[in-house]
C-alpha cells in the first residue's frame, strides 16, 4: 500500500524559498531558532509558548555543521537535520521550520523579517542574534523563562551514565 507524504513535510522550507514562503504568512509573525536535538519538554513548552504571541511560528535550525561548531560534543548533533526538521515541523504550534549553516541565524532573520523575537530564558535580550535589527525595523524581542528545566546535554549525560 502507498501512504501519502505526510502533511508537515510542507512546513520544510528550504532557504533559499524562506523569503518568499514568509509572504504568504499571518503577521505577527515569531521568529526563534536552535539545534533542538533530541526533543524535550523543555523545547516543546517553550515553542507552544513562543506560538502564542504571534500568528505563526518560524523556527530555523542550525545545520549539522553549525552544531558541531557550537562544541557541545564530538557526538552531537545526535539527530541529523533532515530527522531534526521533520520531528519540528510535525509539531502543532510550528508554522515554517528552516535552517542555517552560519553559526548565528541573523540571515534566516533578515530574509524572514519577524515582527517577534525569541529565545529562551537562559539568553538576556541584549544578547539575541538579530534583537538589534527586529527592534530597528518596529519588532520586539523576548527571552520566555523557563518552565521546566530540561536539556538535550543533561538528558544524553543521563542516557550514557544508564
Amino acid at each position: 500500500m502507498n501512504y501519502p507524504t505526510p502533511a508537515f513535510e510542507a512546513k520544510i522550507c528550504p532557504p533559499a524559498q524562506l523569503t518568499a514562503r514568509v509572504a504568504g504568512l499571518a503577521r505577527p509573525l515569531v521568529f526563534t531558532n536552535g539545534c533542538f536535538d533530541i526533543l524535550h519538554r523543555g523545547h516543546v513548552t517553550y515553542l507552544a509558548q513562543a506560538a502564542t504571541l504571534g500568528a505563526g511560528l518560524v523556527v530555523a535550525l542550525n545545520s549539522d555543521a553549525s552544531v558541531k561548531r557550537q562544541g557541545k560534543g564530538a557526538d552531537r548533533p545526535v539527530n541529523d537535520l533532515g530527522d531534526r526538521l521533520a520531528v519540528m515541523a510535525a509539531l502543532e504550534c510550528v508554522t515554517l521550520v528552516t535552517w542555517f549553516d552560519e553559526d548565528t541565524p541573523l540571515q534566516r532573520i533578515l530574509e524572514s523579517r519577524p515582527d517577534i523575537l525569541v529565545k529562551g530564558g537562559d539568553w538576556p535580550l541584549d544578547k539575541i542574534v538579530g534583537g538589534a535589527e527586529v527592534r530597528g525595523w518596529g519588532g520586539t524581542v523576548h527571552s520566555i523563562p523557563f518552565i521546566h528545566q530540561k536539556s538535550t546535554t543533561a538528558l544524553l549525560d543521563k542516557i550514557r551514565r544508564l
